[in-house]
């Protein structure tokens, strides 16, 4: 397919549907909006979650990890008949038949280098450059946005809380215990000891009621993981334990509205595979955690839109050690029963060589600020001005996509 035959039929298709999307649905109300970023931190490899099937240059560049056609042995999940959806996303492509899923493709970040820090820091401090500034884009949206909200506007799920929820705005932050459970004798002591020490009693009391909410069950409830465990496992473990604190805090009416939390392992240098492999199992957990997600928020899922981003994408070809290394853009999903999806939304480069960004990696055509503009705006009720002044500067010529959750 010639690329402007693409173009003229991505734009019939996204406009068909943000047409239908406006006349089907009522105004969003954003006072029970929910949002949940995952930061998929390594470099998600965009061309084998969503490989563009019917690119003509696709599987010359893949070579033994090119996906098949949908319909295969081992092949793609079917998408809009030019992209495939990896087949270890299965809830993935359930959302989309269910237009609870919106894929974006070609997009990047303004960083054009190819460090994961450098990276990961303009994808989570707004600004086209690394260091630029101390805050993230996620804390100043809520501390702009107009939507009312709990004492604690957003929650950090993990060990630290990452910069794009760090500012201004109130955040609560949990993260799963490495250490043995106490036992209620032992917490009722240390609970005395910290009684004289206000600020000491105040934390406590902060720490164990947000482990009742996280595992929705009596306060310090958590998983347990048997000494001996592999690291793979543990790291399964407390990504399930994370999805599910995520949904213990979003499905309370007086909690945060906003979660954050990340997983790692996606810099696939060697040995990535293709429908099987490394990134397929490490797909296919990632995939197993949304499910439960949604399962775990209930009736809340209808007012939730999940966003997965990476830091930047990988290289078009595969190298000498069957993998992929630092590239441009990438994929990113946007999920939910508040999204309006079922859609593919890319201005396709192509992948010939004249094609590929600096001759190795798929060129961006896709801002990731049009899109946090999009959502930012339509779902968590965050000014225009605050957008372009406070939110993301210096990010004028990236305007908002529009249309991505149900209006």
């Amino acid at each position: 397919m010639e690329r402007r035959d693409f173009l003229r039929r991505g734009a019939l298709l996204a406009g068909g549907a943000l047409l239908a999307a406006r006349v089907a649905f009522a105004r969003a109300d954003t006072r029970s909006s929910r949002f949940v970023l995952v930061i998929l931190r390594g470099a998600l490899d965009g061309l084998a979650s969503v490989p563009p099937l019917a690119d003509r240059d696709y599987a010359g560049l893949r070579r033994e990890l090119a996906l098949h056609a949908a319909g295969e042995a081992g092949g793609a999940l079917p998408l809009d008949g030019f992209f495939g959806l990896h087949p270890s996303l299965a809830f993935l492509h359930e959302c989309y038949a269910a237009r609870e899923l919106t894929v974006l493709h070609a997009l990047a970040s303004p960083y054009r280098e190819r460090s994961h820090f450098d990276g990961q820091d303009v994808l989570e401090n707004g600004t086209p450059r690394p260091h630029a500034l101390q805050t993230g884009w996620l804390n100043r949206a809520l501390a702009a946005s107009r939507a009312p909200a709990a004492r604690e506007a957003g929650v950090s799920l993990g060990q630290n809380v990452p910069l794009v929820m760090r500012g201004p705005a109130s955040v609560t932050s949990w993260s799963p215990s490495k250490l043995v459970a106490l036992d209620d004798d032992t917490l009722t002591r240390i609970t005395d000891l910290y009684a004289g020490d206000a600020l000491l009693a105040s934390r406590l009391a902060d720490a164990r009621a947000a482990d009742a909410i996280a595992s929705g069950e009596g306060a310090g409830a958590e998983t347990m993981i048997p000494q001996g465990t592999p690291a793979a496992a543990k790291g399964k473990a407390r990504y399930a334990e994370t999805v599910r604190a995520a949904a213990g805090f979003l499905r309370r009416d007086d909690g945060p509205k906003v979660a954050v939390f990340d997983t790692s392992g996606w810099d696939t240098h060697a040995n990535e595979g293709g429908a099987q492999g490394q990134l397929a199992g490490r797909l296919g957990e990632l995939d197993a955690g949304l499910a439960t997600l949604r399962q775990e928020l209930g009736p809340a899922w209808q007012e939730t839109a999940v966003l997965l981003l990476t830091e930047f994408g990988r290289t078009a070809a595969i190298n000498g050690t069957r993998g992929t290394d630092h590239g441009t853009a990438t994929a990113a999903f946007l999920l939910g029963g508040a999204v309006a999806g079922g859609r593919v939304i890319a201005d396709w480069p192509g992948l010939s060589p004249r094609a590929l960004y600096q001759g190795r990696d798929l060129a961006p055509t896709l801002d990731v600020r049009s899109v946090l503009k999009g959502i930012l705006a339509e779902h968590l009720a965050v000014p225009s001005p605050a957008l372009e002044q406070e939110v993301f500067p210096e990010s004028f010529a990236a305007r908002p996509l529009r249309g991505l959750v149900r209006t």
